[in-house]
């Protein structure tokens, strides 16, 4: 119905032509109306999607927020837990010299008093019963504190792939800003040669 229109238009356009001889050709107004909703048409088609993109964008954006605010508060509580270990650590650390020079004195005097006193092999073998004790206590209290930091790293690398698709989406949507104002400006000098 258009190419219709279009050829009678251009009919007439000859006619006016060759009626008005070396008259200015201009466009006929219904072509220009069909040319402009033509063009008006493929501006919204085209910036529909982009819309859309730009809304999952905004939504993914805000989504990697949230995850990379959790992944703070979850780095936060595996630093304090690992500051909370260190600390147990050291005390754990401190007993155990403590304990050691202990049972190196206990060791010593229960040494000299072994010649002497029936019974020593028992209380020596507490002893080291009660340091082996301590050492597994200090190896258990290690594995926790580097369980801890092997969680903080992951929580790290986790935020820093988050930090980076964010990146990716922030330029995908500057793209889509960028493509929608070429087609705005399109529209207008359409719009101007009207």
């Amino acid at each position: 119905m258009k190419k219709a229109a279009m050829k009678d238009n251009a009919a007439m356009s000859n006619d006016e032509n060759t009626n008005a001889g070396a008259a200015a050709l201009q466009i006929p107004e219904a072509v220009a109306a069909a040319l402009s909703g033509w063009v008006q048409q493929v501006a919204e088609q085209t910036a529909a999607p982009v819309r859309e993109a730009l809304a999952e964008v905004e939504a993914d954006a805000a989504a990697l927020r949230e995850t990379g605010a959790e992944l703070e508060a979850a780095r936060d509580q595996a630093l304090a837990a690992s500051a909370e270990h260190a600390a147990e650590i050291e005390r754990l650390n401190t007993e155990l010299r403590d304990a050691r020079k202990l049972a190196t004195d206990a060791l010593v005097s229960k040494a000299k008093d072994q010649l002497a006193i029936d019974g020593k092999d028992r209380q020596l073998a507490d002893l080291r019963a009660q340091l082996e004790r301590n050492v597994a206590a200090q190896a258990t209290e290690s594995d926790a504190r580097l369980a801890a930091e092997m969680e903080l790293v992951g929580a790290t690398t986790a935020r820093d792939n988050f930090e980076k698709e964010v990146k990716s989406l922030r330029a995908q949507l500057d793209k889509s800003y960028a493509e929608r104002s070429a087609l705005r400006t399109e529209l207008e000098s359409l719009r101007a040669k009207k």
